[in-house]
């Protein structure tokens, strides 16, 4: 990463309120501001997930970039694919602030923002006027007061469907009341039917994702497994933020939200190579929590991932992580004789899901 995205970033967080930090970011990149090289790619990176072609697999988490109003700045900082929102059918302001807290300590973060965004329609248009060449999904919301959450996922894919990649159904999110339940096997089942429906509604429909909880008992995992694949899911996304604050030493760990960062990295990749084991490899697997570094992205393609996506590590390490952690795949993979990250794909998997340690992660990748 270059010495001004490291002063820029040590700056922002120097900052007392994270959010207001993160949106002093988003201005600069929108001004211009930040790594112009666009994604590092090669014959070992380039990707094809889902049936989209991919320059490197490494994405941006939704979250970051809520009301896609970074599009173009973002497509040229390094990532192989993007994905904005969530959206939900109108816009909502979230919980009150503050509800974004840095854990220092733990390289981590917790969040409850009880997804404020424009709403679907301001979001859609300025996904209309996205750059040439980027690969870019949205990730799909529910509305706090709706009184029919299972349908906004379908308003939202109905809306900004024309202008997307692909789309990700989020029931995983932790800050909306009752959200999770919609990942028992019959809400699920009929949610994901009306978003099928919805796609297969539009001229061109899109590979739709499913995000999940890292919070997930074995059976839980199993069903929702089940239910994505009898449902044509495109890819699971694995995970999102959870509510564990196992291990934590910040003095900020008893806020309430969703975890994310270096804490959740152990969690969420058992839950991704169990999913890979449960599906047997059939259904790609996108892998997010904790991941910092090289090393880490290569033990979530071990685990069975066929792309990461990062979000919290670029809060604390820049936003030229995304390409500094492509070239350093890059490197991995060849050090390990793979022509592709297919080749990686789930070697670990079995020793993830016993329990594999994190020196030992380490030590493999």
């Amino acid at each position: 990463m270059g010495l001004s995205d490291r002063i820029g970033t040590a700056l922002l967080r120097g900052l007392a309120d994270p959010e207001t930090a993160h949106g002093l970011a988003l201005r600069a990149l929108a001004a211009g501001l930040g790594p112009r090289g666009g994604p590092p790619t090669s014959p070992r990176l380039t990707t094809r997930l889902a049936g989209l072609d991919l320059p490197n697999p490494v994405g941006l988490a939704a979250g970051f970039d809520k009301n896609a109003t970074a599009l173009a700045p973002l497509a040229r900082t390094g990532f192989g694919f993007l994905e904005v929102g969530a959206a939900t059918p109108l816009p909502q302001p979230g919980n009150p602030r503050p509800r974004l807290f840095r854990l220092d300590a733990d390289r981590a973060a917790i969040n409850r923002f009880g997804f404020n965004n424009d709403g679907a329609e301001a979001i859609a248009a300025r996904l209309a006027r996205r750059p040439a060449g980027a690969v870019i999904g949205l990730n799909l919301g529910a509305n706090k007061t709706s009184t029919d959450r299972a349908a906004d996922f379908a308003k939202v894919l109905s809306l900004a469907g024309p202008h997307v990649d692909f789309a990700t159904v989020n029931v995983s999110s932790p800050n909306t009341e009752k959200l999770r339940d919609l990942q028992g096997r019959a809400a699920l089942d009929a949610l994901l039917g009306g978003v099928m429906a919805a796609n297969a509604d539009l001229a061109r429909p899109v590979p739709i994702f499913l995000k999940i909880a890292p919070d997930l008992t074995d059976a839980e995992l199993a069903e929702i497994c089940e239910v994505a694949e009898a449902r044509s899911v495109a890819a699971l996304i694995a995970t999102n933020t959870t509510l564990s604050r196992d291990g934590l030493s910040d003095p900020r760990k008893a806020e309430a939200g969703g975890l994310s960062g270096r804490p959740l990295f152990a969690r969420s990749t058992r839950i991704l190579a169990k999913a890979y084991r449960l599906t047997g490899g059939r259904l790609p697997l996108i892998g997010v929590g904790g991941i910092a570094s090289a090393e880490d992205a290569y033990a979530k393609f071990r685990a069975g991932a066929s792309a990461v996506q990062l979000y919290t590590a670029i809060v604390f390490e820049g936003i030229g992580l995304a390409g500094e952690i492509a070239r350093g795949l890059d490197a991995l993979l060849a050090r390990d004789g793979f022509g592709n990250v297919a080749g990686a794909v789930g070697r670990d998997a079995e020793e993830w899901v016993g329990g594999m340690s994190g020196q030992l992660r380490r030590s493999k990748a």
